[in-house]
């Protein structure tokens, strides 16, 4: 049952949203957050209302069936109309306690998605960098921006660390079910004798943070530049370029030297540091509503097994919802990526109804 007063705020709240609207005095930095909240409540107040006022007309229907003035016809009717409402308030029920459903205020952000080799060696690079490929054709079937902020090549033509971020429309609420480790199991092409190899890379998924999602004070900045090195060309390596920027009160430390230019390189290492200090807080905040982790799947933490690749077997296994699809080349061609994605969201949904009871 959905308690009456949570149903009473959303038809509260799109009121109050309406006025503050209309008024013209709403602050212009807060003005599109609260147009696109004022529209989301849009979606449901009629059916809101409805279920508020669904014990009234229930009252004046059942008065109706008790006077025994009223001929046949007219009970007959009031039955009928009776046993409609009763499956439309289900109906109500149904669409009001999905929309009540704990909601994660970042899931219609872009997203920065950092990924680095673990163990293995070569093997895991190589690995990293079919896992960025992979996402590269998700985002180019979704025709979602990816942009590369930041990249490292190993030896073997792998990747020891790849960081981009990616825009469009709800990225973070389908791209935050891929934080954590992903274990890969297969034969190198250096493996004489056939044994499989074990190797792994970590993906951190984070919320693009906006300069009103959290406030980074210039003198809580510690900004070093530095002679860059690796490749880049002569220009790079013989000018200060190399940006570090710490965040002192987290300890948060973001390089940066793709770019020549040093302004270049600070606008994209405070990139990653506002998103990374906006990340910590959040998952202090989640660490704290107990509740409210029990509602997600897995743990969020970027430490956690999430999902194993197994090539001698063709198959991709997601540990956080025991599936496993054997489709392994489809998976990594981003063709099926979506399908394992609607189950993760399926029983992360499943385990907020629950909460809610």
């Amino acid at each position: 049952m959905i308690p009456i007063n949570k149903v009473k705020e959303i038809i509260i709240k799109h009121h109050d949203l309406e006025k503050e609207l209309a008024s013209g005095k709403i602050d212009p930095k807060l003005f599109a957050k609260k147009s696109k909240e004022y529209s989301s409540l849009g979606h449901i107040v009629d059916i809101a209302k409805k279920f508020v006022n669904f014990d009234s007309e229930k009252a004046d229907l059942e008065n109706i069936l008790q006077d025994k003035k009223n001929d046949n016809e007219i009970i007959e009717m009031a039955q009928k109309d009776l046993s409609e409402l009763k499956d439309k308030k289900k109906l109500y029920e149904n669409k009001l306690m999905i929309f009540l459903l704990p909601k994660d205020e970042d899931d219609d952000k872009n997203a920065i998605v950092e990924i680095r080799a673990g163990t293995g060696g070569l093997e895991a690079s190589l690995f990293c960098s079919d896992l960025f490929r992979m996402y590269e054709k998700v985002c180019s079937k979704k025709k979602w921006n990816l942009e590369i902020i930041s990249i490292s090549k190993s030896e073997a033509g792998g990747f020891k660390e790849v960081i981009f971020s990616v825009n469009g429309e709800d990225i973070y609420s389908y791209l935050k079910y891929e934080s954590g480790v992903h274990r890969v199991q297969r034969i190198p092409a250096t493996e004489t004798q056939g044994r499989v190899h074990t190797s792994a890379a970590t993906v951190a998924v984070l919320p693009e943070a906006e300069e009103l999602d959290i406030e980074i004070k210039d003198s809580d900045l510690r900004i070093d530049v530095f002679r860059a090195g690796g490749p880049g060309g002569q220009s790079v390596n013989t000018t200060d370029s190399a940006v570090r920027i710490t965040h002192i009160p987290t300890g948060v430390v973001v390089s940066q030297q793709d770019e020549k230019s040093q302004h270049k390189n600070k606008a994209k290492a405070l990139k990653i540091l506002r998103s990374r200090v906006y990340e910590a807080e959040k998952r202090k905040k989640d660490q704290e509503r107990s509740s409210n982790r029990r509602s997600q799947i897995g743990t969020g933490d970027r430490s956690e097994r999430i999902r194993t690749y197994n090539f001698p077997q063709g198959r991709v296994t997601d540990h956080r919802i025991n599936l496993t699809l054997h489709k392994l080349d489809e998976f990594l061609s981003g063709e099926i990526h979506e399908e394992m994605n609607q189950e993760l969201r399926l029983k992360e949904q499943n385990l907020k109804l629950e909460s809610l009871k």
